[in-house]
C-alpha cells in the first residue's frame, strides 16, 4: 500500500484512484460532450503530478496513472449518453469520498480533496477559449469545485 493510504481496504483505496476519472468525465460531459482535449489533458496532468506535486501524493499519482487511461476509457464506453444520469451517476460514485478521505490522515485528506478540486479546473479549463484553452462553460463551473465532496479543515500550517 502507499505509504498515507495505510488505513484503507484496497476497494476503498482503488476508489481515491477512480475519482480521478470520475471527475473527467462529469467535468468533461457536464456540456454534453467530453472532447479529445480534455481527456488527453487529464491524461497528461495525471502524468505530470506523478513527479510535480507535494511529494505525499507523488507515489499515489504513479499508482493513478499506470491504470488511468484504461479506467477512463472504461468508464465512458459505460457511462449513460444522457448527461443528467451520468452525473447523477458519478455525484453518487464521488460521494463515496466523504467516508473514506477522514480515514487518511488529515494533512493526507487535506491535500488529496484540494488535488481533486485542483484536477477538476485543469479538466475544465483543457477546452475551449483562446487555443483551447482558458475557457470553463457554465454547466462545468457549477461542478469545478466538487460540490458534492465534504469540506476538510487543514489542522496543519499550509505550506508555501
Amino acid at each position: 500500500m502507499i505509504p498515507g493510504f495505510e488505513k484503507l481496504s484496497e476497494i476503498q483505496f482503488q476508489t481515491t484512484k477512480d475519482a480521478l476519472a470520475w471527475i473527467t468525465v462529469l467535468i468533461a460531459g457536464a456540456d454534453g460532450k467530453i472532447d479529445q482535449e480534455e481527456k488527453d489533458w487529464a491524461e497528461k496532468v495525471t502524468k505530470i503530478r506523478a513527479y510535480n506535486n507535494p511529494g505525499q501524493l507523488t507515489a499515489f499519482y504513479e499508482s493513478v496513472g499506470a491504470s488511468y487511461k484504461e479506467t477512463l476509457d472504461k468508464l465512458i464506453a459505460n457511462a449513460p449518453e444522457d448527461v443528467s444520469q451520468r452525473q447523477a451517476i458519478l455525484t453518487r460514485k464521488l460521494e463515496q469520498l466523504n467516508e473514506i478521505l477522514p480515514l487518511l490522515d488529515n494533512n493526507m485528506g487535506y491535500h488529496l480533496l484540494k488535488s481533486y478540486k485542483s484536477f477538476a479546473k485543469h479538466v475544465a479549463k483543457a477546452s475551449g477559449g483562446f487555443l483551447g484553452f482558458m475557457s470553463v462553460s457554465n454547466a462545468e463551473a457549477k461542478l469545478i469545485d466538487l460540490p458534492m465532496l465534504n469540506h476538510i479543515e487543514f489542522e496543519g500550517e499550509e505550506e508555501e
